[in-house]
């Protein structure tokens, strides 16, 4: 399912021009962006700072194992204070994404790039971008295969 709406996607955007495509290292990710760079002379090009947030000790959990949790609780709470125990803050991942998209800007200035990366890190950055904390980040919704078109400046960006 997961690649047909990559692909889905891939043909949705076929006719934007991007100047450059940047994925998170998860596979699901790049593939993605695959799918978006097919027919195009464009390489995927993967980012570190785009990648999921670092659950560490929840790696793998479901959200059924963690209900319940006083720290899963906390996260979904407060992400603007929460930690991933042994992982990384949302404030960290925030900081990461948002360093790395400023940089991507600066450097694409005037063009439209595509950053593939996840939910969390998409929420995070629209916090990011609207000036809100990140106890609010819930309350944007970014689905797989979704896009979220932000622009900074002169330069489009769109979150896949």
């Amino acid at each position: 399912m997961g690649q047909e709406q990559a692909e889905a996607l891939g043909r949705l955007l076929r006719m934007e021009p991007f100047d450059a495509i940047y994925s998170s290292p998860r596979l699901r990710t790049v593939q993605t962006g695959q799918a978006i760079a097919a027919g195009r002379a464009i390489d995927v090009q993967t980012e570190d700072s785009l990648d999921e947030i670092d659950f560490d000790e929840w790696t793998g959990r479901s959200f059924a194992e963690l209900e319940g949790n006083p720290d899963w609780v906390r996260w979904n709470e407060r992400r603007s204070q929460a930690r991933c125990p042994g992982g990384e803050s949302m404030v960290e991942a925030q900081a990461r994404a948002a360093h790395f998209v400023g940089e991507v800007a600066e450097r694409h200035s005037g063009g439209q790039i595509v950053l593939v990366t996840h939910c969390d890190i998409i929420r995070a950055l629209l916090c990011h971008e609207h000036g809100r904390s990140l106890d609010d980040i819930l309350s944007f919704e970014a689905g797989p295969a979704s896009v979220t078109r932000l622009q900074r400046g002169n330069a489009r960006r769109a979150a896949a």
